[in-house]
């Protein structure tokens, strides 16, 4: 039997993923196993697909369902239901059974890509977007006592702020700022947050979730003002590693 692998979404040609366990399947003499891209126009149709493709032991997910998606598994494990989002699905079966485990790797990938930086980066933070992948970053942010504050479209708390009300000050006295938002994902290479520019200089750090394109509006208006950029990509590895590792993991049983 081929073991399948993928990434379920609802727009995925922007994606990475096939391409990076592709390569990583080529390059590491995997056998019977294949990774596949499953776009769908909504999550009701996720339990029918797992039943359809009986080969398939584990998924991505990818904007817009990493919230959604909980509701239609049978079990998250810790870190995942205290961030309110799964991008990683393990799926056992047994005869015509099967249990569907979420988990959340993207947290991960923000942590180990802040390993690399100065603290004089990480004394407080702005995150741009409230998504999924936004939930996690702010999970490691809370680990690690970075004070933060989330910026939306539709503020809904005390600890998020409009793009209308984010001043020049803020961004100033604000060292880290990562972008959780698709602006300026492909195709929509010529949009980006809305934020006073002006204010970072080379005290800043700027963080895209974004890999595709590689630099980003929002990371190239950064690096103008002097800022210290990266975009998604080390992240996308870092938590791709990890969704393997929990893919072949043989300590959970039906």
């Amino acid at each position: 039997m081929i073991k399948q692998y993928g990434l379920i979404g609802k727009q995925l040609s922007h994606s990475f993923s096939k391409l990076y366990f592709d390569k990583k399947i080529k390059e590491e003499c995997i056998q019977d196993v294949s990774y596949h891209l499953f776009p769908m126009d909504s999550l009701e149709e996720f339990h029918a697909f797992i039943q359809k493709n009986k080969n398939i032991q584990g998924l991505n997910v990818t904007i817009p369902y990493k919230t959604e998606i909980i509701k239609y598994l049978d079990k998250i494990d810790a870190v995942a239901k205290k961030i309110n989002a799964v991008n990683v699905i393990q799926i056992l079966r047994k005869k015509n059974t099967y249990v569907c485990y979420g988990y959340n790797t993207d947290a991960i990938g923000f942590e180990n890509v802040l390993k690399k930086y100065d603290a004089s980066f990480l004394k407080s933070a702005i995150v741009l977007g409230t998504g999924g992948a936004a939930k996690a970053v702010a999970y490691v942010l809370q680990q690690r006592n970075i004070p933060f504050r989330f910026v939306s479209r539709q503020p809904t708390n005390n600890n998020s702020l409009s793009y209308c009300s984010l001043n020049q000050d803020m961004i100033f006295k604000t060292t880290l700022i990562i972008n959780c938002t698709p602006l300026g994902m492909y195709p929509s290479i010529d949009t980006f947050p809305e934020i006073p520019y002006h204010a970072i200089n080379n005290q800043h750090l700027l963080i895209d979730l974004v890999y595709n394109p590689i630099e980003t509006l929002f990371l190239k208006k950064g690096k103008t003002q002097g800022a210290t950029i990266e975009n998604g990509y080390q992240m996308l590895c870092f938590q791709a590693e990890a969704a393997w590792k929990i893919w072949n993991a043989d300590n959970i049983t039906l």
